[in-house]
């Protein structure tokens, strides 16, 4: 499936794991964060970057040791045979998983949408893309690609193994390859965040409603709908001793992960709505500069004494000219009685680091710019000038009046 975000903020319309979780991530509009490593660059295909997380290789020796001992007794296997089995179905798990994936992929490019990159996890994989899809039916088209994969490899694998004679080596492994895409196929397109039947629901009532947030928060109470009942469901089989223990805890990780992905998607949802309310003009603080040297504590004094109280502390060089942002963090953690004694400049960001936003940018850009620049404080300017400077703790407080932003 797709994913995005700004720091702190995750539209798990990207969030993503489990051979039957998967997970498309956009990264426009703020929906799902500033650009994760998230893992091992392992190739690329069609330019896009592949990526392994670590836990695969968890993943990997799990179901090898599992999957192995199981067709061992099955089909009378040596141990080392039994367990080369294992590891071959892991591969093709792991084709399968990258295979759905660049069906959400490949669509997305089709329709002009950029993708940076696959990964896949420890429960399934998620595609990254650059920005949101620009209307509901290639929202609906992007989610849908991936089942259609997944659906397409499991009806090929079924005829492979219907074809084979019963009890082979073959036959089993193709038996569970067409069971576990034809399982990830129906299980992603049930409708509800963070599945990619979710991001297709989405695009349903974002066309109906004309709202696309509209159609986040319904997907998202519909996941989590989804949650609970993978949750009475995993009891139901575990009181009646239907549900290994494994598999109990392997079905309430799904559930939890379902559970988790729908509460950010209708959190997203919440926060979006409130971009137009970004106007930079108003939520910028006001400049105070002191000349590069000044003493902490005389700065803070001699803006205090202008009657400045949300200000931004800047420094000047000898012609005027801004060269540093204080940061409120290293200040904060300079104590009361060094600020005499440290200068401002120690605990000032040197102004070319510091990425700067026009005062004229609408709210879907502003969070678009925090999102490919992290940091804690933006310059706004008007043509050459700085006009104030933007707090990422402020637009936080804007989005999010309850604080539950992480800034």
């Amino acid at each position: 499936m797709p994913k995005t975000l700004i720091e702190g903020y995750d539209e798990t319309a990207g969030v993503g794991r489990v051979d039957s979780i998967d997970t498309m991530s956009d990264n426009a509009s703020g929906e799902e964060r500033p650009e994760r490593r998230p893992g091992l660059v392992v190739g690329r295909l069609w330019g896009v970057p592949l990526y392994l997380n670590p836990s695969v290789i968890l993943l990997a020796a799990l179901i090898t040791l599992l999957y192995g001992n199981f067709v061992r007794q099955q089909l009378n296997l040596s141990g080392a045979g039994g367990y080369l089995v294992g590891f071959g179905f892991v591969v093709c798990l792991l084709v399968s998983v990258l295979l759905h994936e660049l069906g959400h992929a490949i669509t997305a490019r089709r329709f002009g949408i950029g993708v940076k990159g696959i990964t896949l996890e420890l429960l399934g994989g998620y595609t990254e893309m650059d920005r949101d899809a620009p209307n509901p039916k290639v929202d609906l088209l992007v989610s849908l690609a991936g089942p259609a994969v997944s659906l397409v490899l499991g009806a090929g694998a079924l005829g492979v193994t219907l074809a084979l004679p019963d009890g082979t080596l073959f036959n089993e492994l193709s038996f569970q390859v067409a069971f576990s895409n034809l399982v990830v196929a129906v299980f992603n397109v049930l409708p509800g965040l963070p599945l990619d039947g979710g991001r297709a629901l989405r695009a349903v009532v974002w066309w109906v409603s004309k709202d696309r947030h509209v159609g986040t928060e319904v997907a998202g109470w519909v996941g989590r709908g989804l949650a609970v009942a993978v949750a009475i469901t995993v009891a139901a089989l575990t009181y009646f001793g239907i549900l290994s223990l494994f598999g109990l805890v392997f079905m309430l990780l799904i559930a939890l992960t379902l559970w988790q992905g729908a509460g950010q998607s209708i959190r997203f949802a919440r926060i979006s709505r409130r971009f137009p309310l970004i106007d930079l003009a108003r939520l910028a603080r006001p400049v105070f500069t002191v000349q590069s040297g000044t003493p902490l504590a005389e700065a803070q004094r001699l803006a205090l004494a202008a009657g400045r109280q949300d200000y931004a502390l800047a420094t000047v060089d000898g012609a005027g000219r801004l060269v540093g942002l204080v940061e409120k963090a290293a200040v904060e953690a300079v104590p009361m009685e060094r600020r005499p004694w440290v200068s401002v400049d120690t605990v000032a960001r040197g102004i070319d680091g510091v990425p700067t936003i026009p005062v004229g940018t609408s709210g879907d850009q502003v969070i678009n710019t925090v999102q490919r620049n992290p940091g804690s404080q933006y310059l706004v300017t008007s043509g050459e000038d700085v006009v104030g400077v933007l707090r990422l703790s402020d637009l936080a407080q804007l989005l999010e009046p309850n604080g539950k932003m992480r800034t």
